[in-house]
């Protein structure tokens, strides 16, 4: 007697193949690409996306908050009519970031300021990611009155420090710093060679340090 082949399991299109890893940026892409193919609401998941952290990089430009949802809003109107343009090689918010850039240092020249950065580009980023984040917020359970004097007289150091730069290390040290970016993402940004963009936030980082040692005499080995 002939033995029966086993029966065959239902085909349920399920298989225990791991998930393909989504690349960065990959879905940021295709956003982009259902965006122009017509998908106005992948357009409106990519403005939800990084609408916050666009309109902290301008509030460290133009200082004015009651310009920055307007730069903001060009910079996004901008950004969708160039959509064609961004081919993928650099991340979204990098070819982002440069249309805000230039969106905002337009809206300044027009109103003949100065872009620099504000008190708000001294927050780490994490504390930008935290939305009940506000100035004075800050755990006190172990400060004292020398040591929150001591922190506000570094912090003025820093931001002396920061506004004294040569535009082109305030821009890159901000980037690293506070925007959190590779050196090839600031590359990009800077339109300039990895080399370049190291030595600048070198020099931009012993420009702080040197204004900010004096201040840090008795915390022997910290810098900022």
């Amino acid at each position: 007697m002939t033995a029966s082949p086993p029966p065959v399991p239902p085909d349920t299109g399920l298989t225990d193949a791991p998930p393909a890893e989504v690349r960065p940026g990959e879905v940021d892409f295709q956003l982009v690409q259902r965006t122009i193919a017509g998908d106005q609401k992948a357009f409106e998941l990519l403005v939800i996306k990084y609408q916050r952290r666009i309109e902290r990089l301008i509030g460290r430009m133009v200082r004015d908050v009651n310009l920055v949802e307007d730069i903001a809003q060009e910079t996004f109107i901008r950004a969708y009519r160039a959509l064609h343009q961004f081919r993928g090689e650099a991340q979204f918010y990098t070819w982002l970031y440069r249309i805000a850039v230039n969106t905002a240092k337009k809206a300044l020249v027009d109103m003949k300021r100065d872009p620099t950065v504000s008190e708000s580009a001294l927050r780490s980023s994490s504390e930008d990611e935290d939305e009940t984040y506000r100035p004075g917020n800050e755990p006190i359970s172990d400060e004292t009155p020398e040591s929150v004097m001591a922190a506000n007289e570094i912090a003025a150091a820093v931001e002396a420090a920061m506004e004294a730069l040569p535009a082109e290390l305030r821009q890159a040290v901000t980037l690293r710093e506070i925007e959190g970016m590779s050196y090839e993402e600031i590359a990009e940004v800077m339109n300039c060679p990895i080399g370049t963009v190291r030595s600048r936030i070198f020099r931009a980082r012993e420009a702080i340090s040197a204004r900010v040692k004096p201040l840090l005499d008795n915390q022997s080995g910290k810098r900022w």
